[in-house]
């Protein structure tokens, strides 16, 4: 299907132009009804028709991921995805943006996509027990990226640490692409048992509809279609558009939550998040193939004088919608007012299909579910190749091997924005309440531990903006095999990701290929991994006065380490051990972070990548830890091998020894990024075991040296990096505090 934009301004003989939609959408809508839509059904049909909800720019596109598999429990579709850990045990996750409210309101736009990706853990009856998340920003020598950095981390530490969920990993990337259009993507993860699975649908014509948790106000009305929106410097007047959150209340309504699942109280449940009661109510009864009637007097109101509009698209935090059987309606509201928070019945489950809405008696819309979801349009854009694409690969990469001081190279790609520690970040955030993080923030992975069980949860998010901007369906491949490694790297097993892809106006055929190309290689990747597609989230309109951001498929990687004393760091943990490289150095310096900072100038092509090699790694690292034969592991990326290095001997305090001797030039054989590569340090007596084991696996295994001494000494026949290890973590340890300061 094709759609052309109208390019008319609203107005009042065009009435759904207001709310989004075109009018080849208008007449669909019409058309699905029989009749003309009065204004709170265009209304309806807006929001739920937009990106943000219905997905119609990209949903085609989705269709290519793999979403089955023995472990998955749940794919995409509720509110988040499950997959099963054995034991009787699950865990739901899932990831999404809050990129434009950020951008407006960095603290509540960051607070409240904490707080709304919680909500869609615990819609599904899991106990939230982490939360990561993932950050664009631009450079760090302008104000307003530091402004936005500040707010941001302020906002996602302010929310998490006073709910009581650690924020246990993360990433952040800095990029002048991201200046007026920062990204910030959340991700959540609880556990539950495997065989209590709730999900949002509305079963039983007769059950009553109930809203709990905060009252309903005007801040967030028709922020589902401000996300689908270019931001602009026009942007700050659209601040009411962002929610407000209240992670105390947030607390209350968590428990309460879970105490009524518990107690076998419900029979449905759904998060109120983008688009509030229309999008909660309408998809509840949209897979449950019912209707609801909802009596909008009945709705508890923050303030007096809100239009019938304002109540149905409010996105007020900390609401859920419930569907319950009516002798149970009294026990569920008893147990919220304990808790100090409302539930009030609001609606009835309808046998009719239709999601009406009823003021003082009488009828306002009436909108078929099915067409408010289900017959959401789906659209196939044109697709077309940028120009950049083939001129970025043509690049001068000479410039690494011409800096000839690859000691004083290593230092400024450690004190750069994009290598250098995270910790004034992450200790803004409570990472250890609960108890049960095993591996803190600043590894490859997150390492939690699960509760009475000898089991751990390793978990990750992941993506090289810049490799998928000059090879959209390579960096998606990457992203994935990116971060299978960083699990792989604990000795966890990868099992299955969640996704959040922000790109810009998929109106731009260059932009939509560049969407249409990173699924495909998402896709890829998934499928040859065996790491399923269990949900995610798609952003797209990230663009600042028409300046488009950098591709960012971000990916959210979850995997399963069977016993806890198994488990892998990423620092050198005494002297005499052996340091092996498993998997293959090219000559790649294209889309390099070293080329990058010497030129300023993102070319070159992007590395190679063998799935194949990437899955047989991830293969070996879960043996050798099961074995026992290694002592730390390290996946070696941005930065290459002398910056993966650097960080291990940072993390054991202790000095290497390496020489990476052979016919590739200095500049590839310290910084080059070849993908598919694992630093592991082990005791000299095991080498010989872990030699096997890959060649096994026709893994490409090489000796490298040893741990020893204070110093880090990288050879490569006539160059060599020098320099002591504690120099290096002081430069590495404060450059971000110091940028962020400026």
């Amino acid at each position: 299907m094709t759609e052309k934009p109208v390019n008319d301004k609203p107005g009042s003989d065009k009435p759904w132009l207001a709310h989004g939609l075109t009018e080849e959408e208008f007449d669909r809508a019409r058309s699905l009804m029989g009749r003309e839509p009065n204004e709170l059904e265009l209304a309806l049909f807006g929001v739920m028709w937009s990106e943000h909800c219905g997905y119609k720019n990209s949903r085609a596109q989705l269709k290519k991921f793999p979403t089955t598999g023995p472990q998955v429990l749940e794919g995409p579709g509720e509110n988040a995805g499950v997959v099963d850990l054995g034991d009787g045990l699950a865990c739901a996750f899932k990831m999404e943006s809050h990129n434009h409210p950020s951008a407006i309101e960095p603290y509540q736009g960051a607070a409240t996509g904490v707080g709304g990706i919680i909500r869609d853990i615990f819609a599904m009856g899991a106990r939230p027990i982490a939360s990561l998340n993932s950050l664009r920003f631009g450079e760090l020598r302008q104000t307003r990226a530091r402004h936005l950095l500040d707010g941001v981390v302020a906002g996602i530490g302010g929310y998490g640490n006073c709910i009581g969920i650690p924020t246990v990993g993360g990433e952040i990337y800095f990029h002048p692409s991201f200046q007026g259009n920062p990204l910030v993507n959340a991700m959540c993860l609880g556990l539950l048992k495997s065989d209590r699975v709730f999900r949002g649908r509305a079963v039983g014509p007769g059950n009553l509809v109930m809203l709990v948790g905060a009252r309903t106000g005007r801040d967030g009305v028709k922020g589902a279609s401000f996300a689908s929106e270019e931001l602009s410097d026009s942007d700050p007047d659209k601040r009411p558009n962002v929610q407000v959150g209240d992670p105390f209340m947030e607390k209350l309504l968590l428990e309460a939550t879970l105490e009524i699942l518990e107690a076998d109280l419900v029979v449905g449940l759904q998060d109120l998040g983008a688009a509030g009661l229309t999008s909660s109510g309408a998809e509840m009864a949209g897979r449950a193939g019912s209707g609801i009637l909802l009596d909008l007097d009945k709705v508890p109101l923050r303030e007096e004088g809100l239009e019938p509009w304002e109540i149905m698209l409010s996105e007020s935090q900390e609401r859920m919608l419930l569907v319950v059987e009516p002798d149970k309606a009294a026990t569920i509201a008893k147990i919220f007012d304990k808790w100090d928070l409302r539930a009030d019945t609001v609606g009835v489950v309808t046998a009719d299909g239709f999601f009406t809405l009823r003021l003082h008696g009488q009828v306002l819309a009436q909108v078929a579910a099915a067409h408010l979801t289900e017959a959401a349009p789906v659209y196939i854009r044109e697709e077309k190749e940028p120009a950049y694409f083939q001129e970025r690969q043509k690049a001068d990469l000479s410039a690494v091997n011409a800096r000839g001081d690859f000691t004083g190279l290593l230092r400024e790609l450690l004190a750069s924005p994009n290598l250098c520690s995270r910790a004034y970040v992450f200790e803004q955030y409570d990472y250890q309440v609960g108890l049960n993080t095993v591996i803190r923030p600043g590894g490859d992975a997150a390492l939690l531990r699960l509760p009475d069980t000898r089991k751990g949860l390793a978990l990750t998010v992941d993506c090289d903006s810049r490799h998928v901007f000059l090879n959209p369906e390579r960096g998606g491949a990457l992203a994935v095999a990116e971060a299978a490694l960083n699990v792989a790297v604990t000795g966890a097993r990868p099992l299955a990701l969640t996704n959040c892809l922000n790109f810009g106006n998929p109106m731009d055929p260059e932009i939509y290929w560049q969407f249409a190309r990173a699924t495909d290689g998402l896709a890829a990747a998934a499928q040859a991994l065996e790491t399923p597609v269990t949900g995610g989230n798609v952003s797209f309109y990230n663009e600042y006065n028409g300046q488009a951001i950098y591709p960012t498929p971000t990916i959210g990687m979850v995997g399963l380490l069977d016993n806890l004393a198994d488990r892998l760091t990423l620092d050198f943990k005494a002297e005499g051990d052996l340091i092996y490289l498993l998997g293959e150095t090219r000559e790649e310096l294209g889309a390099s972070e070293a080329h990058y900072l010497l030129t300023g100038r993102d070319e070159g092509p992007v590395p190679h990548l063998d799935l194949a090699q990437v899955k047989a790694l991830c293969q070996l690292l879960v043996e050798a830890a099961k074995k026992g034969l290694l002592r730390s592991a390290h996946d070696c990326s941005t930065g290459g091998l002398a910056v993966a290095l650097a960080e291990s001997a940072m993390a054991g305090e202790l000095g290497a020894v390496v020489r990476l001797d052979g016919p590739l030039s200095p500049g590839a054989a310290f910084f080059g990024e070849s993908s598919g590569r694992v630093i592991v340090s082990l005791r000299e007596e095991k080498a010989p075991d872990l030699v096997a084991l890959a060649r096994g696996h026709a893994l490409p295994v090489t000796q490298l040296g040893q741990v020893k001494g204070q110093d880090l000494v990288i050879a490569h026949n006539d160059f060599a990096i020098k320099a002591p290890v504690q120099n290096l973590k002081k430069i590495w340890s404060e450059a971000l505090a110091k940028m962020a300061a400026l």
